[in-house]
């Protein structure tokens, strides 16, 4: 039967080890599903794990754009999508790894777009808008029109953002009213484990710490002077785009640090919010992870 294994969740959480853990007893590849591994060269901000921690396990969508380049939902679920069908072909089940949500759903579900005809004028107009004034107005647009969908699109999800705009405008009526739910692609399972919220907090601001000392900071400045824009995409993750503004306005490195807690602090109660509405997981509690268990409700999907 094929079926799909997510390890997803909070960041600090212990999904890459889970991961490689039950990869290991499946004999199979883990698909990584993290918005920030993706980019060459950002190591240490995205806690990309080593060779030694990927134990010999097959890891993919690491390390495969420049982070001179941007990379949207729809860069991702291209790339992706082969290599899990492949994997499913071959009778192995795909583990897909990470805490990009988006990412996550893009495998998991066929993309609904409605029943409603393609308006070329229309989605001309906003691709212009987008050209403009960048992905973050064109996603404030939809968000005026159609707030439901929009909170459910990254704003790097340009195709989708315009689609649901050509919807609205076309049909007069918001593509969230419209029954063109999600269909999964195959059965699936999301296993996350789950942290009171001050262990977890404790555990964020213990990897910001070694961050540092890893040389965070020295990565960043590497970055810019070789030619990555402090407004790139890569550059907007938590991590960079605080040490990037801290370099400009003269913060001290506790003053980085600091921030850069707090917001991956926010980032994982957003996380955290995001994958609750996920129906179809199972919730370890961080001092009983057991990956016979994991695996046992796993196979009687």
């Amino acid at each position: 039967m094929k079926r799909v294994l997510v390890i997803c969740g909070a960041t600090a959480s212990g999904k890459t080890s889970l991961a490689v853990a039950l990869a290991k007893k499946l004999n199979t590849e883990i698909i990584s599903a993290d918005s920030m591994l993706v980019y060459k060269g950002l190591d240490i901000g995205t806690a990309k794990p080593s060779m030694e921690e990927r134990e010999g396990v097959v890891h993919h969508l690491i390390d495969v754009v420049s982070p001179t380049e941007s990379f949207s939902v729809s860069d991702y679920e291209k790339a992706a999508l082969p290599i899990l069908e492949r994997l499913l072909a071959e009778g192995k089940t795909p583990i897909i790894c990470g805490g990009t949500g988006f990412y996550i759903e893009s495998l998991l579900y066929k993309s609904g777009f409605g029943n409603t005809p393609a308006n070329a004028a229309v989605r001309e107009k906003y691709e212009e808008i987008c050209r403009e004034k960048g992905n973050e107005y064109l996603h404030g647009l939809l968000r005026e029109k159609d707030e439901e969908t929009a909170e459910k699109l990254h704003p790097n999800d340009v195709k989708r953002v315009i689609r649901a705009l050509e919807i609205v405008e076309v049909t007069g009526k918001k593509k969230s009213l419209q029954q063109d739910g999600r269909e999964p692609r195959y059965p699936f399972l999301c296993v996350s484990i789950d942290y009171p919220r001050e262990k977890l907090y404790e555990r964020i601001n213990l990897r910001v710490e070694e961050m540092f000392r890893q040389g965070l900071m020295g990565e960043v400045k590497s970055l810019l002077e070789n030619g990555v824009n402090e407004r790139s995409q890569c550059m907007q993750g938590i991590g960079y785009k605080e040490v990037a503004e801290g370099l400009q306005k003269g913060w001290s490195e506790e003053e980085i640090k600091e921030l850069i807690k707090k917001n991956t602090r926010n980032y994982a109660k957003r996380q955290i919010t995001f994958f609750k509405r996920e129906k179809e997981q199972l919730v370890v509690p961080y001092t009983k992870v057991s990956t016979e268990e994991i695996l046992s409700t796993f196979q009687s999907l």
